[in-house]
């Protein structure tokens, strides 16, 4: 097919796609309405399911609340979250006892779900119990913050709210603004709980019963979720509603279709592109294109350490030499973020407790070879390298690069393309042996880097890495006040890492929000998903 045949099949595809949007949308002008394209789904619309997808983040952020959220702050030019900074949401002001054990909340006297019921300390009991009880992503992420019973948590009055913890710690406020501690209708949820499903996880995966900035309109899984403001929402942070009367979310999963319909204005924000069509859509300068370098993200190869024959060192660090490291950065990003190999450590020590650094790895078939000899397994083996399809437009390029690249030293790759809900409930399964993925820290420092991601029997422990002494360290490195102690820790755990090699960090990229030039308000969040409730139109 020509490129103007291409093109045309594009526009067709752009048309059919936004037409029955624009059936949905009568109500409102199109300045009024956010139209955002994701090659990734939609998948619940209560994010602690286990296989929620990313995108699924991004629609609980403005159809709940939590009690606090992060404040904002510039970057290097780029609008970007701001751990440091705790802002009220549905909390208008706390308190934290002189001993650090005790977090109390006062709720805003004019907070409301959404059918209009006051918000009550009660209800936020109930939304907490269930996190740190239900079998919900939620209860993970809270123990990262010392919440871990329902115990800790107490309704003084129907307006105050305790949390006790059983020692000071940091992250434990930072904890209750990320994505899972919900703030849900306590009253509506009970309503559709059953034995079997005491905390309505069933009913809550398909409806919302929140008090956020917007509410939903429609919602097809995997498909696309519409949704409608909530004029009574004030908690944004210029105090007022939100900005668009209507956002709607589309999955399209061809990369190419998404460029095309940004670039033609039929839609208004995507941050999933191909480097290739960032590029050509920034040089042409009629969109707004916002890259900011992802510093709490990384993407990495990873193996489960839990499957033959991963589960032999001397096979992953096979893998780990046998990477065609430049070719796949060019290919995949062009470039276009920080790169995690290459480096050089002085007597075989990491240069830093910080994490990510750059490791020591870099193509070397030789030694490749001399790793699978040792692992007993000269003549190589064979196995499954699968990636999320909406991540295509850059794991594509790479697995076909570690396919050829691993061909030569006797491992053969069968390339797995998997969709969003897939790919994620698999990982969730500890079904996948080989892999890519990117993993975020919400609350990124390295302790946390290590405890949330390499260690435990838990959906974020992508590699299954079971280390005692790993588990001790990063235990030990969460409560150390001395700097100087914190930073010693963080160099025996990145240590720990590269001797193991449970995966490989490859880089960590740009994030690139390619955009209508009236759209205003875009930063860079800590889930790397739009957050709706910043945007506005000029």
């Amino acid at each position: 097919m020509s490129v103007t045949g291409s093109k045309r099949l594009l526009s067709v595809v752009a048309f059919a796609v936004f037409s029955l949007l624009a059936v949905s949308a009568q109500a409102q002008t199109r300045a009024e309405t956010l139209r955002y394209v994701t090659g990734a789904t939609v998948n619940t619309l209560d994010p602690n399911i286990p296989g929620s997808t990313r995108e699924a983040f991004a629609v609980s952020l403005s159809t709940y609340d939590r009690l606090v959220s992060f404040g904002h702050k510039q970057l290097n030019g780029k609008w970007v979250f701001d751990l440091d900074k705790i802002t009220g949401e549905l909390a208008e002001s706390w308190d934290v006892s002189p001993d650090g054990l005790k977090l109390t909340f006062h709720l805003r006297k004019d907070a409301k779900f959404q059918d209009g019921t006051p918000v009550s300390a009660e209800d936020v009991k109930w939304s907490l119990d269930r996190a740190v009880t239900a079998p919900v992503l939620g209860k993970a992420q809270l123990l990262t913050g010392s919440m871990t019973s329902a115990d800790q948590f107490k309704v003084v009055d129907p307006l105050t709210f305790e949390v006790t913890l059983p020692k000071p710690d940091k992250l434990a406020l930072p904890n209750l603004a990320t994505v899972y501690p919900i703030i849900i209708n306590a009253k509506v949820a009970k309503e559709h709980v059953t034995a079997d499903d005491p905390w309505a996880t069933a009913w809550l995966k398909e409806h919302t019963a929140g008090s956020g900035a917007y509410q939903i309109e429609t919602f097809k899984p995997g498909e696309q979720v519409t949704m409608i403001r909530n004029d009574a929402w004030n908690r944004g942070t210029t105090d007022k509603s939100a900005s668009f009367k209507r956002i709607i979310v589309q999955s399209v999963p061809e990369p190419a279709t998404r460029a095309n319909l940004v670039e033609r204005g039929d839609a208004d924000i995507v941050i999933d592109l191909q480097a290739s069509d960032v590029q050509s859509l920034e040089a042409k300068g009629k969109l707004k294109v916002i890259s900011t370098p992802q510093y709490n993200a990384v993407t990495f190869v990873s193996m489960n350490n839990l499957i033959p024959p991963f589960d032999n060192v001397n096979v992953r660090r096979a893998v780990a030499f046998a990477l065609p490291y430049d070719d796949m950065f060019k290919a995949a990003l062009f470039g276009r973020g920080a790169p995690l190999f290459g480096a050089t450590w002085a007597d075989g020590k990491p240069t830093s407790g910080a994490y990510p650094i750059p490791q020591p790895v870099k193509l070397d078939l030789e030694k490749a070879r001399d790793y699978l000899k040792a692992a007993g397994l000269p003549d190589g083996f064979s196995t499954t390298f699968s990636f999320n399809v909406g991540q295509a437009s850059t794991a594509e390029p790479m697995a076909a690069l570690i396919k050829e690249s691993l061909a030569k030293i006797g491992i053969k790759v069968d390339i797995q393309k998997l969709p969003d809900a897939q790919m994620s409930t698999q990982i969730n399964e500890k079904k996948l042996p080989f892999f890519t993925e990117g993993i975020v820290a919400w609350l990124p420092s390295t302790d946390y880097f290590y405890r949330n991601f390499y260690t435990g029997n838990q959906r974020w422990n992508y590699s299954s890495i079971d280390n005692p002494e790993l588990v001790a360290i990063a235990q030990e490195a969460r409560f150390e006040p001395d700097k100087a102690k914190y930073e010693e820790d963080g160099r025996k755990l990145n240590a720990i890492h590269f001797n193991e090699i449970p995966q490989i960090p490859l880089w960590q990229p740009n994030q690139d929000a390619v955009m209508a030039p009236s759209i205003e308000g875009y930063t860079y969040q800590f889930h790397r998903q739009v957050d709706y409730r910043d945007l506005s139109r000029k």
